[in-house]
Order: C-alpha cells, then structure tokens, then sequence
C-alpha cells in the first residue's frame, strides 16, 4: 500500500486538493503553537484501545452515509447525506474531502476513509464544519479527535503541519523510563505513515496509518 497516497499528488489531482492539504497545515499549525499534554510516544500507545472503542461507534454514523449498504461511501451518498442534515457544504468542498480520503481512488469511502475523513471535518473548524459536526453527532467524538491531533502535534517538533524521520526518531525517544527506542522501530513507524514516501508526514497520512495501528482497516470484518 506504500504508494498509493503517492497519486494524489499527481497531476490527476485539481488544485483543490493541494487547498484543502493547505488548510489542514495551517491549521495543525495553529494547533501546534497551544503545544500538546502528551509527554511520549507511549503514552499514545496506552491510549489505543480507548480510541478504538470510540472510532467503531463511527460505524453508525458510516450506516446513515451508506445509503445502499455495500460497505462505501460514494460520492452521490456523501452529498445526499450532507443535504439531508442540511449542512451547507459547497460542491467544491465535498468533492475535495472526498477525493482527500478515498485513499484507492475507487470512488468508494471505506469504513477507516470514513474516519479520516470525520477527523478532517473535525480539524477544519469552519463556519459550515462546525455546523456539521453538531448535525452529524461528532460532539461525542471530540476527546477521541483532540487525542489524534495531539498525537501528531507531539510528533510535529518543529510546529510547521508535518512530521519529518528526525522528529519521528526524537519523538520515540522521549519515553517516562528515559530508555531511547531502536531507531529501526521509529523508521518503521514513519514508513507506515509515509504513505506517498516524500519523507514528510501530513496528518491525513498519520491518521491512515493510526487507523491501522488500533486495528481498522478497509478490510475488517462488517459484523465485528
């Protein structure tokens, strides 16, 4: 799967994509500067099995966007969601979040592209996004999202919306034991979330890899 986000920044991709990825910088930034209460990289990891438990009950909010229950979302049913909830997002901005997490470009959302994407909506604290996480019941969600975007802020050293191999090295270092880790682990850690390998990790690819490290994934089991 190393590649695939590769292609999004490809000439296929309009200009709107590489806007919205602009958003999610400036606002990781401004994140950034009120700093993060996480101390290490495994107290991240304590918090896993929290998190988890909180993004499966997403699934329900996935069933409603769902329309014709084949386990994706679609674009049509995207939009007919956000109608029905009477969330006054433009065309433009659909089209952009939606082609930001549909990682295969299949034209389908999964389940973990599904949470990707409510994290986004969460992260861009606009006048229409904060309209619709009220509609789309993310109030309840918080604490887990704020987690998330501590995580990449105690990830993101330098405070500038991206995550490089020395910070992520830095970063596991700081353990409560003082114990440095092997930097073979942290390597591998970042090759995960460096999905289109340009050695910068954005927070959408952090949150695609995160999606995996608690166990969800595209191909989990519908009845699990």
């Amino acid at each position: 799967m190393g590649g695939i986000l590769g292609r999004h920044d490809t000439m296929k991709r309009s200009s709107h994509g590489s806007k919205l990825e602009t958003k999610m910088v400036e606002s990781m930034q401004q994140r950034a500067s009120h700093g993060t209460s996480l101390k290490s990289f495994d107290s991240i990891i304590m918090k896993f099995p929290k998190i988890d438990e909180s993004l499966r009950k997403c699934k329900i909010i996935f069933e409603q966007f769902d329309e014709d229950s084949n386990g994706e979302i679609d674009k049509q049913e995207l939009k007919h969601c956000f109608q029905k909830l009477e969330i006054s997002f433009t065309e433009e901005e659909i089209n952009d979040l939606f082609e930001a997490c549909d990682i295969n470009e299949d034209m389908g959302m999964k389940f973990n592209e599904f949470i990707v994407f409510l994290c986004l909506i969460y992260l861009l604290n606009e006048p229409a996004v904060s309209e619709a996480k009220i509609k789309m019941g993310l109030g309840n969600l918080e604490a887990t999202f704020e987690t998330l975007v501590d995580a990449f802020v105690f990830l993101d050293k330098n405070k500038d919306g991206y995550v490089s191999k020395e910070e992520m090295v830095q970063s596991m270092n700081e353990t409560a034991t003082g114990e440095r880790s092997s930097g073979r682990i942290a390597m591998k850690r970042f090759e995960e979330m460096d999905w289109d390998k340009n050695g910068m990790v954005t927070f959408k690819e952090f949150l695609f890899a995160f999606t995996r490290w608690v166990g969800i994934d595209e191909n989990e089991d519908d009845n699990e």
